[in-house]
């Protein structure tokens, strides 16, 4: 939390607007990476004229650089830096909106659950009969675990019974005769009548 209180803290000492091309730049590149070079050309552009050590592209100025793709970045693109009084550049295209930090919700007390309530309020309400329900309760796993080890059952015989089948079809699998290859005859010479 200390390093949130710190962003806040950080003072905005230069805000500059400029209109960066990027054509030039990302000419020189294959279709295939023009966006990227775009990107890498806005932040030697950024890091040039803001004198900065380190530059942080924004969410919208991202969005705008890839809004049509990889192959097609904008030529130009108007953005909004701020360097702070570590030397951090903040770009963000003009116009867009200010995203405030959102700091992390306190968690509250552990309520329990209803389903615990519900256990003790029975209890309570029965008395003396506690043997009889925790009985009761005993019984309903044991009757649980029996129904589960009768489906693993039935299932692991399952897969068996489809192992079976699987290798009887392998082995008894009809074989096609094999069809001779089709091959065009052409007489390499003209027939002689003789």
């Amino acid at each position: 939390m200390a390093d949130k209180k710190d962003k806040k803290e950080s003072k905005v000492i230069l805000e500059r607007v400029y209109n960066v091309p990027l054509r030039k730049k990302y000419q020189r590149a294959p279709r295939w990476k023009r966006t990227n070079r775009a990107v890498k050309a806005l932040r030697e552009f950024v890091l040039k004229n803001m004198k900065a050590k380190e530059v942080k592209i924004g969410k919208y100025s991202n969005l705008e650089l890839w809004k049509h793709g990889i192959k097609n970045p904008p030529h130009h693109i108007k953005v909004v830096c701020k360097k702070d009084e570590e030397g951090i550049v903040k770009v963000e295209i003009e116009g867009a909106p200010e995203e405030k930090i959102k700091e992390a919700p306190k968690k509250a007390a552990k309520k329990p659950k209803k389903e615990e309530e519900v256990e003790i309020s029975v209890k309570d309400a029965l008395g003396g009969e506690e043997d009889k329900l925790e009985k009761m309760e005993k019984k309903e796993e044991a009757v649980k675990e029996e129904k589960a080890d009768e489906a693993k059952k039935i299932q692991k015989e399952e897969i068996n019974e489809m192992k079976k089948e699987e290798s009887a079809l392998k082995h008894h699998a009809l074989k096609q005769p094999k069809v001779p290859k089709r091959v065009e005859q052409h007489p390499t010479a003209p027939m002689q009548k003789g």
